[in-house]
């Protein structure tokens, strides 16, 4: 378990600076150098390795060295453990939330139950009614 949250916390570390998620935006189109993912921003190329280092160590892309160039692409399924973690905090908070709908409803019914009660009882009581 807690190897599967280094893993977790590694990839939303990872997915918390935009300058990586666009880069994975851009990796999803396909195989790029990094000088073509590089381009759209305004940083030195050893700055801009260092997000290529984090996204490769944990996992979310995959380079190699032809010749001079360094190709980057993506790594298909990297996501599914932040994918299931998150899959499984929805399925949390929907049965809480779905138990607390289940409760105000029965709130709601006996509360109409109630007043309707009251009600006849109190015209019941009334004279001349």
């Amino acid at each position: 378990m807690a190897n599967n949250y280094t893993t977790l916390d590694t990839l939303f570390h990872a997915l918390a600076d935009s300058t990586r998620r666009q880069v994975l935006e851009q990796l999803a189109e396909g195989p790029q150098s990094v000088s073509v993912l590089a381009q759209p921003f305004s940083m030195a190329l050893p700055s801009f390795m260092q997000h290529i280092r984090i996204l490769e160590e944990c996992g979310l892309i995959r380079t190699q060295k032809q010749g001079r160039v360094r190709l980057c692409e993506m790594n298909t399924g990297s996501l599914t453990p932040a994918e299931d973690w998150i899959t499984g905090q929805r399925d949390v908070w929907q049965a809480r939330l779905d138990r607390l709908d289940t409760l105000l409803t029965s709130m709601d019914a006996t509360d109409e139950t109630q007043e309707a009660s009251g009600r006849i009882g109190s015209e019941a009581s009334q004279p001349g009614r």
